[in-house]
């Protein structure tokens, strides 16, 4: 089972790419011999999505390169920065390129979606969108989550939750993709 992980953040310090790093080690020890790929946004830098750019360049390798990770995958997981109260620049802008490509992005795959952010919600606003959004693109949502208050509940250091209400709702949202794929 391979399962392909990634925060929709271009950030270097990105705290959804913690998070999903995170979640994406719980589900390696969930599931015996399972295969993770952690991806990072900034690999995937396209110019602004524009129909006159798409008419000028064509479709951006990146954008096709992203796809074929993610048909390469039996699941997603992705956990999403949240940027007054919708999708990272970064993210729209890959997610447009690719839809041109293949209007089902998510190309079928089970996945779970997160977000975490410094305050009280956690980037709700943000999970709520896709949460509702993915389906229409090929996305077979099982489980989604809002990790709030970040820099309280998560151990930078050690790279975990340290709530531990918090990290067994995360352990039950990744369990549910796992019992997806086995089913």
């Amino acid at each position: 089972m391979k399962l392909v992980a990634f925060a929709a953040s271009s950030s270097r310090n990105s705290i959804n790419k913690q998070l999903v790093s995170y979640a994406a080690g719980l589900y390696a020890s969930l599931v015996e011999g399972a295969e993770v790929e952690v991806l990072d946004l900034n690999d995937y830098e396209m110019p602004l999505f524009s129909v006159d750019r798409e008419a000028e360049l064509g479709h951006p390798e990146q954008a096709r390169a992203f796809l074929a990770r993610l048909a390469a995958s039996d699941a997603l997981m992705i956990s999403f920065a949240e940027h007054n109260g919708s999708y990272s620049a970064a993210w729209k802008n890959l997610f447009d390129w690719s839809s041109r490509l293949d209007g089902k992005v998510f190309q079928n795959k089970p996945m779970v979606l997160l977000s975490t952010s410094p305050g009280a919600r956690g980037g709700a606003s943000v999970l709520a969108t896709a949460t509702s959004a993915a389906p229409f693109y090929g996305g077979r949502v099982k489980a989604s989550l809002a990790i709030p208050g970040f820099h309280q509940n998560f151990d930078v250091e050690s790279g975990t939750l340290k709530n531990y209400e918090l990290k067994q709702k995360l352990i039950e949202a990744v369990s549910r993709l796992h019992e997806t794929i086995v089913a």
